[in-house]
């Protein structure tokens, strides 16, 4: 049935809000990532530059979601309604619009999206060395995004460019209208479709992705002991694996009814609402937590030395205390109190550190972790207390 114009507003506005909301969070992790970045380098946390290596990749997904996210807001018909943004543009930029739309979201961003997931996913697995400890690892690692996305990217755009020409093609019954037309008229307005063609593409690069996610899961399912970090690692794995193919499948789906209609913009809006909710996810378990992690390590170190300059201190007063047997009595007790302290803090401390398994296991699960930097308290060893008899 034809879409009734509270119906068009509602979707749009209901996407705009989603769209704001995915922006202020990733604005919020990038915020929190230099600030963990500036408490590194002032306090001297050198040990926490592990949790730290892939910090520009971090950002860069972010940047690619919130790409996507306003892409998404230029296909709406919202916007396209008498009065609105793109109501004054020309026919011509209108339809310029949507296929820009088809190049520069379908073929480039989800694709780097997803990518991106793919490489922070694969950063522990990787050797310390050449890894996220190397300065040139978020280099390499955004010149290998854009190598993947580039042919997923010249494909959507010869599809798009060449949409007219094939589009021909209907008139000898050969290519229905729906395989290649970005772009369907209602009066002056160009109404943003989806075509069959380029979902297609999308869907076969989907389908290489979620084979070698399961892949990659099933590697990191087998270095990872902490129950907490499992559920994490599969939640990446099944949100990434499951909403990219569903919004294959909406968008494959909208092609069978009109854009002015409820049909075409409820499955817009489960496609727009798959791929969202995966960023969403991937943005706090990817770069919210592991800074939150790392930073509650930082304050555990913190704790630990704090602990011991006061057992320090307390030591050296007994030392001083000690000429005497009246000063002997009052020795006893201090050391008394002072191992009351000290176990105190010491039971707080391994309270706090048990809790905290996860965040060491969550960017530490590699199989060199002999390598892997240890912080005071830490259950790690060393190679050489390995290698020992």
């Amino acid at each position: 049935m034809p879409l009734t114009g509270f119906a068009t507003d509602a979707f749009g506005v209901v996407t705009i809000c989603l769209v704001a909301l995915l922006i202020l969070l990733g604005l919020l992790c990038i915020l929190y990532l230099f600030y963990f970045r500036a408490r590194i380098r002032g306090q001297g946390f050198i040990q926490l530059n592990y949790f730290n290596g892939p910090w520009i990749i971090r950002i860069t997904f972010i940047l690619f979601a919130i790409w996507w996210g306003l892409g998404e807001i230029t296909r709406l018909h919202f916007l396209r309604r008498e009065g609105r943004l793109f109501n004054s543009l020309s026919f011509k930029w209108q339809e310029t619009i949507c296929k820009c739309y088809i190049i520069l979201n379908l073929g480039f961003a989800e694709p780097c999206l997803f990518l991106t997931l793919v490489f922070l996913l694969r950063a522990p697995l990787e050797n310390m060395e050449s890894g996220i400890l190397s300065q040139r690892w978020n280099g390499k690692t955004a010149g290998y995004i854009l190598l993947y996305c580039f042919p997923v990217f010249i494909l959507q755009l010869i599809l798009a460019l060449a949409g007219p020409r094939l589009d021909k093609l209907k008139s000898a019954g050969k290519l229905p209208h729906y395989f290649t037309s970005a772009v369907r008229r209602s009066d002056d307005t160009a109404l943003c479709t989806y075509p069959l063609l380029s979902t297609i593409l999308l869907g076969l690069f989907a389908l290489v992705l979620t084979a070698y996610l399961f892949w990659l899961g099933r590697q990191i399912l087998r270095l990872v002991l902490n129950k907490g970090l499992q559920r994490r690692v599969k939640a990446l794995i099944f949100s990434a694996s499951g909403f990219l193919p569903v919004r294959v499948l909406f968008l494959g789906l909208s092609v069978l009814s009109k854009p002015e209609q409820l049909l075409f913009e409820a499955l817009a809006f489960l496609a727009f609402l798959a791929v969202l909710s995966c960023a969403g996810l991937c943005i706090c378990v990817l770069v919210y937590c592991p800074v939150a992690d790392s930073l509650a390590v930082g304050n555990l170190h913190d704790l630990e030395s704090r602990r011991r300059v006061t057992a320090d201190y307390n030591e050296t007063s007994s030392l001083i205390s000690n000429h005497g047997e009246s000063s002997a009595v009052s020795l006893g007790r201090n050391s008394d109190a002072s191992t009351k302290r000290g176990s105190i803090s010491f039971r707080a401390y391994e309270k706090d550190e048990s809790s905290m398994g996860t965040s060491v296991e969550l960017s530490l699960f590699s199989p060199s972790r002999d390598s892997a930097p240890s912080l005071l308290g830490w259950p790690l060893h060393t190679a050489a207390e390995n290698h020992e008899p």
